[in-house]
């Protein structure tokens, strides 16, 4: 395949926690794109990056760690042969990237920056119920701060990217989340139905964006009834998840391998996305339900406007926050094979037209024709 752009992936990313990096580099690559990656994992969660932020004297301790993977990173591109890093048509910064893209651009100073942005620091403290005052006023700081250091923002909505402020909306780039090709992959092993339990899975984070405690209400209804339930991670919202499913048919596991968890879910029937009733969850469409369409599940979400014109009538659609709506909405499935079949098909067939890497990366590839660099090195 012929080479038509270098593009270096940049920062201290962790591409097995957040797939979505992955999803960018496999699509641009499908592309004709060398991407070459400059990655020092800072494995740290959202949850111990709010942690910090919450208790201001953890963030020593966070710093230490950050200039510990900076310094692996400025090692990684002083090694890169001259030639080739000058060659570098554009540098993705990483998803949770709010900090390293500043390093990027002091770095490449000449070459265009894309920043993954996905959601800013602020809207993230807020969804996990940090509050605001000072906090809020320099995480929102810390957000217009990297966005100043990029050419282009990717967002993963329309909705998120009308929240930017209006200068940074016109650098804004739509990309939907995707699901990495493993996701896939795994579904040609997924079994039929069948006439067992009808086999239902989330996976997440437990924040209030996903609405997990809606889904352990939506299990404690359906406790007599063939429907098994399989409650992957961990995260603020499990103890009441927990509390809410008594009673119910419910495996609770408290983490699966990125490598493992396309064929885990994959064995189910039913993946569950997000039915959360904070602001955020009205605008992002998560990236269990690309990743549990491609896996071949039936999909049944909050119906939201992202998620309704994602699916395009894909999938089954309930209001947010809806525990009673939700568990009729399974009831149903398990008691209509047929149509049980039926959404499963359309899902898959829905993810491979347009939830694949090399199909949710053209609106950046599109965008990339525009950055023509002038004689200066600089973005025109």
């Amino acid at each position: 395949m012929k080479v038509d752009r270098r593009i270096v992936f940049f920062g201290t990313y962790d591409s097995g926690a957040h797939p979505r990096v992955l999803v960018l580099a496999q699509g641009l690559r499908s592309r004709g794109a060398e991407v070459v990656e400059c990655n020092a994992p800072l494995r740290i969660s959202t949850a111990e990056r709010i942690a910090a932020v919450r208790r201001p004297w953890r963030l020593p301790l966070l710093a230490a760690r950050v200039a510990r993977q900076w310094w692996r990173l400025l090692r990684m591109v002083r090694r890169m042969d001259p030639a080739e890093r000058a060659a570098t048509d554009a540098v993705v910064v990483g998803y949770l990237g709010l900090l390293d893209v500043h390093l990027a651009r002091m770095l490449f100073r000449r070459t265009p920056i894309v920043l993954d942005h996905m959601t800013g620091a602020a809207e993230t403290a807020a969804d996990r119920r940090l509050g605001g005052g000072v906090r809020q006023r320099l995480l929102r700081a810390a957000d217009r701060a990297a966005w100043s250091r990029a050419d282009v923002v990717v967002v993963d909505t329309d909705e998120q990217r009308v929240s930017l402020p209006p200068d940074v909306r016109e650098r804004g780039v739509v990309c939907a989340v995707g699901a990495p090709d493993a996701w896939f992959d795994a579904a040609a092993r997924a079994d039929a139905p069948g006439e067992r339990p009808l086999r239902v899975v989330f996976f997440g984070l437990y924040t209030p964006l996903q609405g997990a405690p809606t889904i352990g209400a939506a299990a404690a209804l359906l406790a007599d009834r063939p429907v098994s339930f399989t409650l992957i991670g961990h995260g603020q919202d499990e103890e009441a998840t927990r509390r809410a499913a008594a009673g119910a048919a419910v495996r609770w596991l408290p983490w699966v391998s990125p490598d493992e968890l396309p064929r885990v879910v994959a064995d189910h029937d039913v993946c569950l996305g997000i039915f959360g009733t904070t602001s955020k969850a009205h605008r992002v469409v998560p990236n269990k339900v690309f990743q549990g369409a491609a896996a071949g599940c039936a999909i049944v979400t909050a119906d939201t406007g992202p998620q309704r014109r994602a699916l395009a009538g894909a999938g089954l659609l309930v209001p947010p926050g809806d525990a009673a709506a939700l568990a009729g909405a399974l009831e149903r499935l398990a008691a209509d094979r047929d149509e049980l079949v039926r959404l499963r098909q359309e899902a898959r067939s829905m993810a491979q037209r347009r939830f694949t890497a090399h199909e949710v990366v053209l609106p950046l590839w599109q965008r990339l024709d525009t950055l023509a660099v002038d004689g200066t090195g600089q973005p025109t």
